[in-house]
């Protein structure tokens, strides 16, 4: 199993307990915000737009939430923030590539943030480039092996025009190019299979194998990342066993 679909397990499992903190609205609210920012309303023109409202559907965020967010994106409504986007690169224990998505109306703040939990959990960041080429912005979609079999998944989807379909231990993973991400999970969804989760992520193209040690030093960072309030996304290409997973998980 990769450590992008270990780690994306692992979110899954907390993920009620983030949603109990709002911690998800708060990060959904953002891009859906900024992506109204930047390309306006229009959800048929703003491809960016239209995937963060998925995202946001698919946490069953409320319509009037998402309303006011695109509100507030194009100065419809009070407190618009002035959101940044930025990029953050750095390595972790064993020299795990690190790459954090953040979004803030506070530079100083969050690289001091984004600093402080590299270097408290073994790592560094490090210069602009230093690790991004190792990731790929991929459509990624989900399923458990138990809700559709191999053939016919692969049959859909590389019809619909998928790169690949990737076994995983319980799961398989569809992966698209960005572009045809929407395609390829509406021909999914036609056909009324359920996917665990359907999104446009970064994935590694290596992966660093970690001993116990570094591992949970390195699952405790992508914790401490996601958990930050300026941090939309945190990846990494580390591979860890699965027992460690299963203890930390």
């Amino acid at each position: 199993m990769s450590g992008h679909s270990k780690w994306n397990t692992i979110k899954r499992k907390k993920g009620a307990a983030d949603a109990k903190r709002g911690k998800i609205f708060t990060k959904l609210i953002k891009e859906i915000t900024l992506a109204a920012r930047l390309a306006g309303p229009d959800r048929e023109g703003n491809a960016r737009l239209r995937q963060a409202i998925m995202a946001a559907k698919e946490e069953n965020m409320p319509k009037d939430n998402i309303d006011r967010a695109i509100k507030k994106g194009t100065g419809g409504a009070e407190g618009s923030a002035g959101y940044e986007e930025l990029i953050y690169e750095g390595y972790g224990p064993g020299g795990v590539a690190v790459l954090v998505e953040a979004m803030t109306d506070n530079k100083n703040r969050t690289v001091a943030e984004i600093r402080h939990i590299f270097s408290k959990h073994g790592g560094n960041l490090g210069e602009n480039g230093c690790v991004s080429w190792i990731f790929e912005k991929k459509g990624s979609i989900l399923f458990d092996k138990k809700s559709v079999s191999e053939d016919a998944l692969m049959e859909i989807a590389l019809d619909a025009g998928a790169e690949d379909v990737r076994e995983e231990e319980n799961e398989f993973e569809v992966v698209t190019d960005p572009a045809m991400f929407e395609q390829v999970k509406k021909a999914i969804d036609d056909k009324g299979i359920k996917y665990i989760k359907a999104q446009v992520t970064m994935i590694p193209q290596s992966a660093v194998r970690l001993d116990a040690d570094k591992a949970v030093q390195m699952l405790k960072m992508m914790e401490k990342m996601e958990d930050n309030d300026d941090v939309q996304h945190a990846y990494a290409n580390f591979d860890i066993p699965d027992d460690i997973m299963e203890k930390f998980s």
